[in-house]
């Protein structure tokens, strides 16, 4: 059983089990209340960066959440698509899962990456240092994805020569 996991796969059903729930939550309350959740930490960023250098007014910032959720909730997706891939050893041995794990961590490094710009332009050092964190794990499993191949198909090496001579002197003439 434990032949067949991969170590990025490990890796990201790990980030999956982080990021399905918190990112969930995250987009949920900015769907549900804009204004309140995108001065929230994990939005603040956002917030600050929208109403201080793009001078938004306030539906426009709430039309600029809701791209944020919507984001945010497309990542949950691919990471969800990836765990549910990731049940069947077929597909994990093949590397079937792969894409779904990469375009949540491209999609997802781009969002972290972007709110970690907008936190050090709005002076936000506590979020700052969430997205800088949540920006090294996803390119920690992105280098860990690239750099690992999938498992090659097992060859038997138990068939000897002469077993081969044997097989064919066995197999039919059609002259």
């Amino acid at each position: 059983m434990a032949k067949n996991w991969r170590i990025s796969s490990i890796s990201g059903a790990l980030l999956a089990v982080y990021f399905i729930p918190v990112w969930t939550m995250t987009a949920f309350s900015i769907m549900i209340s804009p204004i309140h959740a995108l001065y929230e930490r994990p939005n603040i960023s956002f917030a600050l960066f929208a109403s201080d250098h793009m001078h938004l007014a306030g539906m426009a910032t709430v039309r600029f959440g809701w791209l944020l959720a919507l984001g945010r909730i497309t990542v949950v997706a691919f990471f969800a698509l990836f765990l549910l891939f990731i049940t069947r050893p077929s597909i994990r041995k093949s590397g079937g899962c792969d894409e779904a794990l990469g375009i949540a961590l491209l999609i997802g490094s781009v969002i972290s990456f972007a709110s970690m710009v907008m936190a050090s332009q709005v002076g936000e050092t506590g979020a700052l240092r969430l997205h800088a964190t949540e920006l090294l794990i996803l390119l920690g499993t992105a280098i860990v994805l690239l750099v690992e191949r999938p498992a090659r198909p097992q060859i038997d090496r138990s068939v000897t020569s002469d077993d081969l001579s044997l097989q064919q002197s066995q197999l039919p003439y059609n002259g």
